[in-house]
């Protein structure tokens, strides 16, 4: 069992987004809110590999699950 859980802006850093505070407000602010139905993975502002990172820490249930959680419940706050 892993147990190793990353920081919000590590996250933004490991999708290859700027992530001081103030970028990753902007970032949310652009992009929320993520409609209900959509999945994180499938928004359609990442690009290809993004989505798949995404993909794989959710569906694996990667020590990047939990960021990739916060990400959504923040977009979908808008």
């Amino acid at each position: 069992m892993n147990t190793s859980f990353h920081r919000f802006g590590e996250l933004f850093a490991q999708l290859g987004l700027p992530n001081d505070a103030a970028a990753i407000g902007q970032f949310i602010a652009d992009h929320a809110p993520l409609g209900g139905a959509t999945r994180l993975e499938d928004a359609p502002f990442w690009t290809a590999s993004q989505a798949q990172f995404l993909r794989e820490a959710v569906c694996e249930d990667s020590d990047w699950a939990e960021a990739a959680d916060q990400l959504s419940a923040a977009l979908r706050q808008g």
